[in-house]
Formats: C-alpha cells, sequence, structure tokens
C-alpha cells in the first residue's frame, strides 16, 4: 500500500517531491520518446503517460491531473507538433485515465486486483473520450471534414487510442508494483530495525 493519509508537512512535502519527479519523467519521456503507431494514422505513441498513472495510483486523481497539465503544458512549449490542438486532446484523454485510475485505486481497495482494474478502466476511458474529441477538435483545429474523421475512427483512431494507453498502463502496472513491494520491504525493515 503506497497512498496514506497523513496530513503532515513532511508527507505532503514528499508527495510533492515525488510528483515533481513523476512530471518531469513524464516531460522526457514525452520530447525524447514518440513514434507514430500505425501507419498512415495521425497518432503518436509516447510514454509520458506512465508516470501520469503511477501518480493516479499513488496519490489520487487530482494528483494525476495536475501532473497530466503540467506535462502536457511543457511538452507543447518545447516539443510539440501539434500545438494547442494537440495539448487540449492530450490533456482531456490522459486527465480522464489519471481522474478514472485514482477514483477506483483507493481506499480500502489498494491491491493488485484493483490497481489492474483501475489502469484498465481508465485505458477505456480515455479511448471512448478521444471518439468525439476528434470528430469536434480535428475538423475544427487542422480543418478535415468531419467525414474523413468518421473514416478514420475504426481503421486508425481507436486502434491507436487502445494500444497506447493499453502499453502505457501496462508499463504503469510493472513499474507500480515494482514500486509498492519495494517501499513495503522498506516499511517492514525500518520497523523491524525500530523495535
Amino acid at each position: 500500500m503506497i497512498r496514506k493519509s497523513r496530513p503532515s508537512l513532511f508527507s505532503d512535502i514528499q508527495r510533492l517531491t515525488t510528483m515533481g519527479m513523476l512530471s518531469a519523467i513524464g516531460i522526457v519521456l514525452a520530447v525524447t520518446i514518440h513514434f507514430t503507431l500505425l501507419p498512415g494514422g495521425p497518432i503518436k505513441y509516447d510514454p509520458a503517460d506512465v508516470p501520469i498513472f503511477i501518480g493516479a495510483l499513488m496519490y489520487g486523481p487530482l494528483a494525476g491531473l495536475f501532473m497530466t497539465i503540467v506535462i502536457c503544458a511543457v511538452e507543447m512549449l518545447i516539443a510539440s507538433t501539434s500545438g494547442l490542438a494537440g495539448m487540449i486532446m492530450h490533456i482531456a484523454a490522459t486527465g480522464i485515465a489519471a481522474i478514472v485510475i485514482g477514483c477506483i485505486y483507493r481506499a480500502p481497495r489498494l491491491n493488485r486486483k484493483w490497481a489492474i482494474l483501475s489502469i484498465a478502466c481508465g485505458a477505456l476511458a480515455m479511448t471512448m473520450l478521444m471518439i468525439p474529441l476528434n470528430l469536434i477538435v480535428t475538423p475544427w483545429f487542422y480543418g478535415v471534414p468531419v467525414s474523413a474523421v468518421v473514416g478514420m475512427l475504426l481503421p486508425l483512431i481507436i486502434p491507436a487510442n487502445l494500444i497506447k494507453a493499453g502499453v502505457n498502463g501496462i508499463i504503469a502496472f510493472g513499474l507500480f508494483e515494482v514500486l509498492r513491494i519495494w517501499l513495503d520491504a522498506q516499511g517492514k525493515r525500518t520497523n523491524g530495525s525500530a523495535a
């Protein structure tokens, strides 16, 4: 169990520091690793959502949403090729995933089964939200006909979003499990030495 409810200055500083480090990792990943998922598709893969998902599991939905906004804003300023439209879509898609993950994975459901379920639901929420977002934002910002976007939904947009969210979710879960096991071991060692 990682998420704790200890209202102390130290825990607040520790949480903000961890969120800052995860956000910095997300920015580096967004800037350095990105490639087109499906040939001819408009969606690029980047692993920036991995630390966001981990942050949502550790600290809840608002922390995940805050990290999403920070990472997307910085990415747009230094490396984005999709501009404001890309930032809006990224914040909305990853933000809804982080909110779903953080809301499902909360006390007393802090175990592996609920972590998997929360990530799976977050990935589905992201994929579903990207359907109306693409239908609204893409024609408005890029001048692409709605009919062209509709034609890309099943062969490109939906599969690419599922792949992106699924891969990032699997990586986040694996890293979170390692982190959780390590922190549990540290806690037991500390408690044992203090006894």
